[in-house]
């Protein structure tokens, strides 16, 4: 039984490079001859290679998902592509058996190499894997790198929390890598990997995107803390396609896109992160999203967030271009 998983939609893909650490990408046509000729070598590489969440060969019909071959610029036939960590890492144009032979035998050692020194038992070890805080939506994938981070515009935060991209670090939550499940404070001088608000409990983010999204749900990860001031995000409004941040008193006065409020038992515990599923037909082809959390759970003065994260489909980024067929080395 073949092991390629054959892509069907964009989400489906961008869910799967979030979920092993390499991909192996067959792009190609039914009426495409040198495809078809490398086919079996590419079959026999997914049945001697793939591991479940390690590595994983896929196939994408350009003609069926014409969306995601214009994502990563396919203008030839066949191409193969290898994402490693949800990264591109090597591209064969061609019906090329000998470079596709050792370009992924080459990603299978590093794997395995990876695996006996331990580098990659979860996403809390360093291995650059991405830490979600709970299960990701079904055919939606992770795609917080979206995310123009030089962009950011938060108002009412700590200047004595994290700076603002740890919001969207991948790793977990320093809070969390302990086995007693909550967080003391910082020491004296050590850096936080979270932010909270100052004045009172609200906080109000403002967050550009590098490309359109369609956004599914979002992800919200508040550690308690032993500390009566501080408390977790309850009522949330969001506002999307926004040029700025909103001032406190605008937000009032303007129509959210949607309301969300945050129930005791929404929050996971064990990771306390909780799922904000959002009316997805609000929330297509957007550029920025606007985030005011209005209140907290509880009488504390102080809202605090680690991590957030967004899971959807990222918008196509070119136009499709007129593909070409490839043949190998004898000019097929």
């Amino acid at each position: 039984m073949s092991k390629t998983v054959h892509i069907t939609s964009p989400g489906q893909f961008s869910t799967l490079l979030n979920s092993s650490r390499v991909v192996v990408v067959d792009f190609f046509a039914d009426w495409c001859g040198p495809c078809k000729a490398i086919a079996p070598v590419y079959e026999q590489l997914s049945a001697q290679l793939s591991r479940p969440g390690q590595i994983t060969f896929t196939k994408v019909d350009t003609e069926a998902q014409k969306a995601i071959a214009s994502t990563y610029n396919i203008s030839s036939l066949p191409t193969f592509v290898i994402f490693k960590a949800g990264r591109e890492t090597k591209r064969i144009t061609g019906a090329d058996p000998k470079g596709l032979d050792a370009a992924v035998k080459q990603l299978a050692r590093e794997a395995g190499e990876a695996d006996a020194s331990g580098a990659g038992a979860s996403s809390s070890s360093g291995s650059g894997e991405r830490w979600l805080g709970a299960a990701a939506p079904r055919a939606y994938g992770d795609i917080t790198e979206q995310v123009e981070i030089q962009g950011l515009d938060f108002l009412n935060v700590d200047s004595q929390a994290g700076a603002k991209r740890v919001l969207f670090a991948n790793e977990k939550p320093s809070s969390l890598k302990d086995s007693k499940g909550k967080s003391k404070a910082a020491s004296e001088g050590e850096a936080k990997d979270w932010i909270e608000s100052d004045t009172d409990e609200q906080l109000m983010l403002f967050m550009p995107f590098q490309a359109s999204i369609k956004l599914h749900t979002i992800h919200l990860t508040s550690v308690p803390v032993d500390d009566d001031e501080i408390t977790r995000p309850k009522t949330v409004r969001l506002y999307s396609n926004r040029s700025h941040v909103l001032g406190f008193d605008e937000a009032e006065d303007t129509a959210a896109t949607q309301v969300i409020e945050i129930q005791e038992s929404d929050w996971d515990a064990t990771t306390h992160t909780a799922k904000l599923e959002l009316r997805y037909v609000k929330f297509q082809n957007i550029s920025s999203l606007v985030m005011f959390v209005e209140d907290g759970d509880g009488d504390g003065e102080k809202t605090r967030l680690d991590r957030i994260r967004l899971f959807g489909e990222t918008g196509e980024k070119r136009a499709m271009g007129k593909l070409e067929k490839i043949g190998d080395e004898q000019g097929e």
